[in-house]
Parts: C-alpha cells; sequence; structure tokens
C-alpha cells in the first residue's frame, strides 16, 4: 500500500508545481506578454519562417553571439534572415528545443534551449544555448546569445 501511496504523492506534487498559473507565479502582464512573444519567436524558428522571425526584431536590434565575436553587432530583419536561411542551409532539419523561459523584469526574458541538427555529412548538431531577448513595445531590440563555440 506505501508504495502505491508514494509514487502517487510525487505525481500530484508534479503536477501541483508544472500546473502553477503565471499569477500563481508572480509573474504581470507584460511578463507573461513576454513569454508568449518568445513561445511564437521559437514557433517561427522550428517552422524556418525567417522572414516572421525576423519581423519579431525592432528593424535594426542589437545582437551577441559567439558568431559575431565578443562585441555587440546591430544587425537589420534583413541581415537576420539572412544569417539564419543560411544557418538552415547547413542544417536543413533545424530545430530549437525550449527547455524554460525565465521572466526577469518587465524587459527581459531568459530563454534554455538546446539546438539540434544534422549537417550535410551526416553529422548531428546538439548544442545547449542561453539566450537573453529584450523586449521594448513588443518587439526585441537585444538578442544576446550564450553558447560553447
Amino acid at each position: 500500500m506505501i508504495k502505491q501511496i508514494i509514487p502517487a504523492c510525487i505525481v500530484v506534487g508534479l503536477f501541483a508545481c508544472c500546473t502553477q498559473t503565471a499569477a500563481d507565479r508572480g509573474e504581470s502582464e507584460q511578463q507573461k506578454k513576454n513569454i508568449e512573444l518568445t513561445t511564437q519567436f521559437f514557433e517561427h524558428f522550428n517552422n524556418h519562417d525567417w522572414t516572421q522571425m525576423a519581423n519579431m526584431y525592432t528593424e535594426v536590434a542589437d545582437f551577441k553571439d559567439p558568431s559575431f565575436g565578443k562585441e555587440v553587432v546591430k544587425q537589420t530583419r534583413a541581415e537576420t534572415v539572412s544569417k539564419y536561411a543560411e544557418l538552415n542551409g547547413i542544417f536543413p532539419d533545424i530545430h530549437d528545443e525550449v527547455i524554460q523561459i525565465y521572466p526577469s523584469g518587465e524587459k527581459n526574458v531568459i530563454v534554455e534551449l538546446v539546438s539540434t541538427g544534422t549537417g550535410p555529412d551526416g553529422s548531428k548538431l546538439e548544442l545547449p544555448i542561453c539566450i537573453i531577448f529584450t523586449f521594448e513595445n513588443g518587439l526585441i531590440t537585444k538578442d544576446f546569445t550564450y553558447y560553447d563555440s
């Protein structure tokens, strides 16, 4: 009997933990909106809809990404589309699996994810990534991406 009760308690506890609402977690309306925008961003990414994804940025946004070096780089939406289309050419099945989205204040969202894909030679990409998005007026103004290059 005890063996049956303990697993049931664990399942109920996990369900309660994972079914908290945004209000239960103390998220503001702006934080909820930023989380929704972030989720939409990765839907566009995983659909390889680079134009829709790029339209989620301001016309010119700040990027920090190991592929650009150590400095912040300004990129237009068109440059963003080009960058991701090129990446998609290398990894036709590129996919981001979002592990967790963490709101941080009213403007920032931190995203933990794993990017996967298959190269032309059959090699597999599996890259843990952390991104900090900054939102203003419903658009991404900063995309600071961190991974081990």
